[in-house]
């Protein structure tokens, strides 16, 4: 195999891999930074002997392996570290890992719930918000800082520092390492889950720059989302945000146009729609649904997208049903947002006046002075009540508060439509 060959497969190795190597290693040296390192050192050696030896058959299992030996040096250099290598060596004898290295073992026994450990560590509540996006990409995406901070629109130098202060953070917080106990673990799977969620919605809805999308954060926040679903497969809400996101991602090859114009919903092909994904949705909804208890907001969210995936025309869908579940959603998680939402399937089911009275309501609203699908949605309602002149100071607002390039190039063509010289 040629070097770029076995340097391409242990790029793929790495981004399957790192995030149980880091989170086995955090578990039993006790420090993310330290655990970074040695995964580091690990992917550093893979690359050195990889070409000359060849991929090993297990290679997940030789990074570990050559991490955990990375380890033990390391404690046996520093003598203040004497208690820690004692600990690290008997960790390690137990595994067989010193003498003996059982990989079959190793990569056998998927995830040992290190894994969990790590996402319920990056995504603490402890972090903010952008902190906990950072670090789960990082650490558990696998992603490069050069490849989040792209992702994000901020300096690379930015990223790493937003990265190295919520390691910190979580050392001077004194995090658990270990996962959390039942009776806390609602209050954190809600935070995880929020983070996940954050990741997809940038990749599905791009807030900045020049694309509508982008997919790389949908694939992985589509992959952390499974492997959740994997490791906590009685919770509800996991499989309802799993099944909410494959269900949204079904729709993207639809989503963007042959001029790279963004196609509305009821405008899409629906039969560029990947139906794969929509099956996986759609199977993950009845396993949210299947737990018997009262639905959760990823749940009823996911709901309310199989509404339009199981209409196969626009016109089949159902609006009434679709009004029903926000109307759950609006008292599970009262917010201005779903509310405008709500305002939209009204007005689809009962007509643009209905909706455009719900959305009046909702101009004063502080929480919405900035987003800009509020003016969008009044103008559209504006639009179909044949009030162009209004509807035109709406989508010249809305262009002016988007920060996305695309998104506020249609709305000033959604101005020039409204104009006086087109009939408006």
């Amino acid at each position: 195999m040629r070097v770029s060959d076995v340097n391409r497969t242990i790029d793929a190795v790495w981004r399957i891999e790192s995030p149980r190597l880091i989170a086995g290693l955090a578990r039993i040296v006790r420090d993310l930074g330290v655990a970074e390192d040695l995964a580091q050192e690990a992917l550093v050696a893979a690359l050195e002997q990889w070409p000359e030896s060849g991929v090993p058959d297990n290679p997940g299992a030789w990074l570990m392996g050559t991490a955990k030996h990375r380890a033990v040096d390391r404690m046996r250099r520093a003598e203040v570290h004497e208690r820690k290598k004692r600990e690290l060596g008997r960790e390690i004898e137990v595994r067989g890992q010193i003498e003996n290295p059982d990989l079959e073992a190793e990569i056998d026994d998927p995830f040992d719930d290190d894994l969990l450990r790590l996402i319920f560590m990056t995504c603490h509540p402890v972090l903010s918000t952008d902190a906990r996006v950072a670090l789960t990409l990082r650490l558990l995406a696998g992603l490069t800082t050069q490849e989040i901070a792209r992702a994000y629109l901020v300096s690379e130098a930015t990223l790493a520092q937003r990265i190295v202060r919520a390691k910190r953070t979580l050392s001077e917080a004194r995090v658990s390492f270990d996962a959390p106990e039942r009776d806390e673990l609602r209050d954190r799977l809600a935070s995880v889950l929020e983070v996940i969620y954050l990741i997809f919605n940038e990749g599905y809805a791009a807030t900045a720059g020049d694309d509508w999308m982008r997919p790389e954060l949908i694939e992985e926040a589509l992959r952390l989302g499974r492997i959740l679903a994997e490791l906590l497969p009685s919770e509800s809400e996991v499989h309802g945000l799993v099944a909410l996101m494959e269900l949204h991602a079904s729709r993207s090859r639809a989503r963007i146009g042959p001029n790279g114009e963004a196609v509305p919903l009821l405008d899409q092909d629906r039969s560029r729609w990947d139906w794969m994904l929509v099956g996986r949705g759609l199977a993950a909804l009845e396993q949210a649904q299947r737990s018997g208890g009262a639905l959760g907001p990823y749940t009823l969210q996911a709901a309310i997208a199989a509404c339009h995936a199981r209409a196969r025309i626009p016109d089949d869908t159902d609006w009434e049903r679709i009004v029903a579940l926000y109307d759950g959603l609006a008292q599970l998680l009262p917010s201005p947002v779903v509310e405008l939402n709500r305002a939209v399937a009204v007005g689809m089911a009962f007509g643009p006046e209905a909706a455009l009275e719900l959305v009046d309501a909702l101009v004063s609203e502080p929480a919405l002075r900035g987003y800009h699908l509020l003016p969008t949605v009044r103008g559209d309602l504006l639009v179909k009540l044949g009030r162009d002149d209004e509807a035109r100071a709406e989508f010249d607002r809305a262009a002016s508060l988007t920060q996305n390039a695309r998104q506020r190039a249609v709305l000033l063509e959604r101005v020039a439509t409204c104009s006086p010289r087109n009939g408006g």
